[in-house]
């Protein structure tokens, strides 16, 4: 829990100063509580993008940019990625705590029994043309489902809060996988109950009716490291704004919804897939000299995708356990035929090696070898940011049940520096010049 210091800090404006309290978490920087700044100073702060700002409370997620450290619930990453599963961590950030055998028994089958969809959702899906992005049919599905499930939209209803977490992080790999099919001209393939939760998605994208398909364990062992490494990560761009559209009383289909559209920017869920696009700018093997000089140039608007991150100024610690899954799978399929991911190789080579990326802390990133494993299992790159809403779901919805039942939240209501024009007088059309 948030404890309370007795330090305060002072604010001088023109000689007449307010003491504003100091708040310390249990790890991290000190935080300096302005919540009343405005009505007792008449000022407030400008911080665009919120970077030094703390939006809310929260004891889901902490991020140590310099250490390069990532913890669920207290629990590093890696020990996490290394001896769990999607569905306990799921189980953990929901609930606060890593669960016991019965309640983790549970929990999967509630989760597993959830996984179907209404069958005339399936009708939302043709209602989108064969070419749309499968993000653009996942953020219309999702938002419908609210036209569906009347029973678990009450927010103020423990219950119902709850009975709706379970059925997004159910359904949301179905809506996915569906929405790939549909875009690939495939029938829609089932959910099956005898499946874990990753190979019943990888089943649900690369099955067909004609024949028997088997997930290999490699790959879904991949895929199960992928979403719990991207279950949850602070307050991004897409929890923020479901924790945005939450505060107004949003029903939990439509906050979802939202974290999906925020999601599906270039420079949030899109980074693998820029990656990605990024080697086939490349193109070659013989032609990684030439777009290193130019990532070295500062007057080259060029810029390596997959390397380096916004917060970890150390090694992102999501990516040493990607890296060990690209190994396994690259291992597993091979990627002697395929040009792209020996580029990848090689960039991740020189990154790894090259003073330049080591001074500078270029590492690659987690979004980099998630973009690999993609390509090498067969994943067009449209799918990339779908299977991170899928990952991100079970975080949205934790934040988003912390936020509810928050006493301190308030509906989000971001102030301005207004820079426009002041007040004016309005002139008829004959009289202006």
């Amino acid at each position: 829990m948030m404890a309370e210091k007795n330090r305060k800090a002072t604010l001088t404006i023109d000689g007449k100063s307010w003491e504003l309290p100091m708040r310390a978490p249990t790890v991290g920087p000190e935080v300096v509580d302005i919540r009343k700044l405005y009505g007792d100073a008449d000022v407030f702060t400008y911080d665009p993008g919120f970077t030094s700002t703390a939006s809310c409370s929260s004891t889901i997620t902490f991020i140590d940019g310099d250490k390069g450290e990532l913890l669920y619930r207290g629990y590093p990453i890696e020990q996490l990625a290394e001896a769990s599963h999607f569905l306990e961590v799921c189980f953990l950030l929901l609930y606060g705590d890593l669960p016991n055998a019965a309640q983790l028994e549970d929990f999967e089958n509630r989760v597993t029994r959830h996984t179907m969809l209404h069958e005339q959702i399936q009708y939302f899906f043709r209602g989108f043309r064969r070419d749309a992005h499968p993000m653009a049919t996942m953020v219309g599905v999702v938002g419908a489902m609210s036209a569906f499930y009347h029973d678990s939209i009450d927010v103020n209803d423990p219950w119902q809060r709850e009975v709706a977490a379970i059925r997004m992080i159910a359904k949301l790999p179905t809506i996915a996988a569906w929405a790939y099919k549909y875009s690939i001209g495939e029938p829609f393939v089932y959910p099956r109950n005898d499946l874990d939760y990753a190979s019943n998605f990888l089943r649900m994208c690369f099955a067909v009716p004609t024949e028997e398909y088997v997930v290999n364990p490699i790959l879904s062992r991949a895929m199960d490291r992928i979403m719990t490494l991207h279950a949850d990560h602070e307050q991004n761009a897409s929890t923020s704004t479901v924790r945005l559209a939450g505060s107004s009383g949003a029903n939990p289909f439509a906050c979802i919804a939202a974290g999906i559209a925020c999601l599906w920017g270039p420079a949030h869920g899109g980074a693998n897939q820029a990656c990605l696009e990024m080697l086939r700018e490349i193109g070659s093997v013989e032609r990684i000299p030439e777009f290193i000089a130019r990532a070295k140039d500062k007057d080259d608007p060029f810029r390596l995708m997959g390397f380096g991150h916004r917060v970890y100024k150390n090694f992102d610690p999501r990516a040493k356990v990607m890296k060990q899954s690209a190994d396994e799978v690259l291992g597993l399929l091979g990627f002697e035929r395929n040009p792209l991911l020996r580029i990848a190789k090689e960039l991740e080579r020189i990154a790894l090696e090259d003073d330049f990326f080591i001074d500078k802390k270029l590492y690659p990133n987690v979004d980099f070898y998630s973009g690999i494993i993609f390509e090498a299992m067969g994943f067009p790159t449209a799918m990339f940011t779908p299977i991170f809403a899928v990952s991100r779901t079970v975080g949205w919805i934790s934040q988003w049940k912390e936020m509810i039942a928050d006493k301190e939240q308030k509906i989000g209501r971001p102030r301005q520096l207004y820079v426009g024009a002041p007040r004016r007088d309005y002139v008829e059309i004959e009289s202006r010049r």
